[in-house]
């Protein structure tokens, strides 16, 4: 019979303080379960946004290509976004804009979309603007 006591009321205030504390969190883990949403705020990064202006543009094209290609405008802005650390250390060289012209001979009024190379963790938003006009000159003639 002392033991049942004891049982019981030994540290009551303790035992109460307990199973209170895991009522609380059976709901709040059923809660969160039900809602597919966390009860703790997103202690993860919050995303940032940073513009790079005038980043130049490289002009990919194949080794057999002669053309000395041109591009207007030459240069762009890129809007990436991040985790703030990084992008705090991000460098505008560290972003490639590139427009890919392999394949292409000779056309009037090309324009090609410009495409963004970023590191990991850095996502491209905007590109202003996204295309280009290609300026492809004549073939230079050869000895006859």
């Amino acid at each position: 019979m002392l033991f049942l006591r004891d049982l019981i009321f030994k540290d009551f205030w303790l035992k109460l303080f307990s199973l209170a504390l895991a009522v609380l969190i059976r709901l709040t883990v059923s809660l969160a379960i039900e809602k597919e949403v966390t009860p703790i705020p997103n202690l993860a990064f919050q995303n940032a946004r940073r513009t790079f202006f005038a980043l130049p543009i490289s002009v990919l094209s194949s080794a057999q290509d002669v053309h000395n290609f041109k591009v207007d405008p030459s240069e762009v802005e890129v809007m990436v976004e991040g985790d703030a650390q990084r992008l705090e250390r991000l460098q505008a060289k560290d972003i490639r804009v590139i427009v890919d012209l392999t394949g292409i001979e000779s056309a009037a009024d090309l324009r090609k979309r410009v495409d963004i190379s970023a590191p990991v963790g850095v996502t491209p938003v905007r590109i202003a603007p996204e295309q280009v006009r290609v300026i492809v000159p004549p073939k230079p003639s050869g000895p006859s």
